[in-house]
């Protein structure tokens, strides 16, 4: 092997090294989390999860929320490519929210199932946290969604900002109580949720069209 070669290598060693050390704590982190529940999980606790040291623990996260930020934006990012596979294959608005309400749900439950540990509910951060870029992204994606589908005549002509706003805090609280029930039921939180979206959105527009008639 060359020195130009040798010098190119040690780089990328480091950055798989550093990757598998990152993916190492977050995959810790949902473990604690989902024992202890975030509020009584401490660094310290993750720390003991990973063979890692304090000292290399601090060169990737400064603290908890840090990695619960991480970790909201990794699920966010991991559930974004679901949601375009059922915008492309929707073929009404009622199909995309039917489906874009189970596969919320259905990742919910895998991630649930993948991290639970002890007899505690299972504690999955996708949603939680709305400012991180990723959780972003998905309120941007299925705001545009929704635009399209009003713009086709597809959906009620009601504000998507709104809406979109209106079915993610459905999708987060309904998902949380969902998350506290055994067996975990995808399928009876997405019909509860997709009928109380619906139902409301059908109601919204009806008082809008009246407020418009007046």
């Amino acid at each position: 092997m060359s020195a130009a070669e040798m010098v190119s290598e040690k780089p990328g060693r480091r950055a798989q090294a550093k990757a598998a050390n990152r993916a190492a704590i977050l995959e810790a982190a949902r473990r604690v989390f989902a024992r202890l529940g975030y509020d009584a999980t401490s660094v310290r606790d993750i720390i003991r999860e990973t063979d890692l040291a304090a000292g290399t623990f601090y060169n990737y996260f400064r603290s908890k929320e840090d990695i619960f930020e991480a970790i909201s934006d990794d699920s966010a990012k991991r559930f974004r490519p679901r949601l375009q596979a059922i915008q492309n294959e929707a073929r009404s608005f009622e199909d995309y929210i039917k489906g874009a309400y189970l596969a919320y749900f259905s990742f919910l439950a895998e991630e649930a199932e993948t991290f639970k540990q002890g007899d505690g509910p299972p504690n999955t951060p996708i949603g939680t946290r709305v400012d991180t870029p990723e959780v972003q992204a998905v309120f941007v994606e299925i705001r545009s969604h929704l635009d399209d589908m009003v713009r086709r005549g597809d959906a009620p002509p009601v504000d998507t900002s709104f809406q979109t706003a209106a079915a993610i805090g459905i999708a987060r609280d309904l998902g949380e109580q969902m998350l506290h029930r055994t067996p975990l039921n995808p399928r009876a939180a997405a019909d509860f949720a997709v009928t109380l979206f619906l139902g409301g959105l059908t109601a919204v527009a009806e008082s809008d069209r009246h407020r418009q008639a007046d």
